[in-house]
C-alpha cells in the first residue's frame, strides 16, 4: 500500500485522503458520514469560514504560548482528542495511539465508551490525560462498575454523553450494510480485496475486535461479535436527570456533560453539580437538522455564567477554527475525525501528525496577528464575524 511521507501531509485533508486510500469504502464512509442528508455535518465545518482575524503588527511575536487551563489543570495546548467509537476497527490499537499522542502533547483524550482498547490499557499510557466517556446502559450495575474502573485507573475526568437517546439514521451506513454483523455483498467483498492493507490486518488480528471495556460483563472468551451485540442491546438506554445525579454521586472527580445545545439544559447541568459541558451536535452524526453548535454558544454562555467551563466539539479542521472558538469564549476545544483519519491511514505517526498540524497552524496564526497567548482578556478583539458585519453593513 502506498504510504505518503509525513512531510507530504500538510493539512488534515491530506490525512483524510490517506485514510480513504487505506480503508474499504464502507469503513471510510462510517467515519466521514453523518445523519440524514448530512447538511448538519457540512455546516459544522463550513460555518467557521465566516470568521476573520484583525492583525496587530509591530509586535515582537518571537514567542507565543498555546497553553490552556481547564478544570484546574494547565494543558500544553487548547485542543484535545474527542471520543471516536470503535477506532481499533479502523487500525488496531488506534485508541492507544490517541492515548500516546495525548500524553506526548500533554492534552486530554476522551476515550469512547465503545472503544476497542480498554480504559486500563489507555490509562497506563496517558495517565490523567485520559478522560473516559460513559454511555449510560440499561444495566445500572455496569454503569456503576465502569465508573469504579475509571476512578481506579486514574482517569482525569468522566464524560457523560447525553445526545444519543436513539440510534441515528445514517444513510451511508444503511446503503453499505453496516450492521452487527456486517451485511456482506459482492461489492463489499471486492472492496475489501481492493484494500489489502486493511483486510490483511483485519484477518491477521482475528476479525471483528473485542470491545475490551465491555468484555468483563460477558462470559470469558466471548467473541468480538458477541460483545458488540451485547453493547448494542444494553446501549441507547433511557437516560434522565436522575442518572446524571447518580453519576455525580458516584464519581468524585471532574464530571463533564457532552452533547449540550440548549441553554436551559446547560443551566440545569451546572445546577446538578457537573464541572463543565461540551457543546456538541455529535459531529452531525445524530440528526441532520440539529442546531449548529457554534450558534448555540452565546446563549449557553449567558445561561451558565462566565466562570463555568464551556468546551466545544464539532467541525474543527484548522488551527484557525480553534482560535475562532477561543475568541468566542470557549474554554477548550476537541476534534475527532482528523485524528481517526491519521490513525487509520498512517498509524501512530498519523495521529501525532494531526496534532502537530493543528498546533503549528494555531501558533503560526497567533504570530501573524500579534497574539502572544490564549489567556489574554482581549482575545475576542482579534476576530470579527464577517456574516454579522455583512448584516449590519449590506
Amino acid at each position: 500500500m502506498f504510504k505518503p511521507p509525513l512531510d507530504k501531509i500538510v493539512n488534515t485533508d491530506d490525512l483524510e485522503r490517506s485514510a480513504r486510500r487505506y480503508l474499504p469504502r464502507m469503513l471510510y464512509d462510517w467515519i466521514a458520514g453523518g445523519a440524514g442528508d448530512e447538511s448538519g455535518l457540512r455546516e459544522n465545518s463550513e460555518t467557521f469560514r465566516r470568521f476573520r482575524f484583525l492583525p496587530r503588527y509591530l509586535r515582537d511575536v518571537s514567542a507565543c504560548s498555546i497553553s490552556r487551563r481547564v478544570l484546574d489543570r494547565v494543558f500544553s495546548g487548547p485542543l484535545g482528542i474527542a471520543p471516536m467509537g470503535y477506532a481499533g476497527l479502523f487500525r488496531p490499537q488506534a485508541e492507544l495511539f490517541f492515548a500516546r499522542t495525548a500524553k506526548r502533547h500533554d492534552v486530554p483524550y476522551i476515550m469512547s465508551g465503545v472503544s476497542v482498547a480498554s480504559m486500563e490499557a489507555a490509562a497506563e499510557i496517558a495517565g490523567a490525560n485520559l478522560w473516559y466517556q460513559l454511555y449510560t446502559t440499561a444495566d445500572d450495575a455496569i454503569n456503576t462498575d465502569m465508573i469504579r474502573r475509571a476512578e481506579a485507573c486514574g482517569c482525569g475526568a468522566l464524560v457523560i454523553t447525553v445526545d444519543i437517546p436513539v440510534a441515528a439514521k445514517r444513510e451511508r451506513d444503511i446503503r453499505n450494510g453496516i450492521d452487527i454483523p456486517p451485511k456482506l455483498s459482492a461489492r463489499t467483498i471486492l472492496d475489501g480485496l481492493l484494500h489489502p492493507g486493511w483486510t490483511l490486518r483485519y484477518l491477521r488480528t482475528g476479525g471483528l475486535p473485542v470491545m475490551e471495556n465491555w468484555a468483563p460483563y460477558l462470559p470469558k472468551g466471548s467473541s468480538g461479535l458477541d460483545v458488540a451485540k451485547f453493547s448494542i442491546e444494553h446501549g441507547y438506554a433511557l437516560q434522565t436527570w436522575d442518572h446524571l445525579r447518580r453519576f455525580r454521586q458516584l464519581w468524585p472527580g471532574a464530571l463533564v456533560v457532552k452533547g449540550i445545545l440548549h441553554p436551559e439544559d446547560a443551566r440545569l447541568v451546572r445546577e446538578e453539580g457537573a464541572d463543565a459541558i461540551i457543546v456538541s451536535n455529535h459531529g452531525g452524526r445524530q440528526f441532520d437538522r440539529a442546531a449548529r453548535s457554534i450558534d448555540c454558544l452565546p446563549a449557553i454562555r449567558a445561561a451558565v455564567g462566565p466562570d463555568f467551563p464551556v468546551m466545544f466539539d464539532g467541525g474543527v479542521r484548522r488551527g484557525s477554527d480553534i482560535l475562532a472558538l477561543l475568541c468566542l469564549g470557549v474554554d477548550y476545544v476537541f476534534a475527532g475525525r482528523a485524528f481517526l483519519y491519521g490513525a487509520a491511514g498512517l498509524g501512530q505517526d498519523g495521529v501525532d501528525r494531526a496534532m502537530e498540524i493543528f498546533n503549528d497552524e494555531l501558533s503560526g496564526l497567533m504570530r501573524q496577528i500579534g497574539c502572544f497567548d490564549l489567556d489574554s482578556p482581549s482575545l475576542e478583539a482579534v476576530m470579527i464575524d464577517s456574516f454579522e458585519q455583512t448584516k449590519r453593513h449590506p
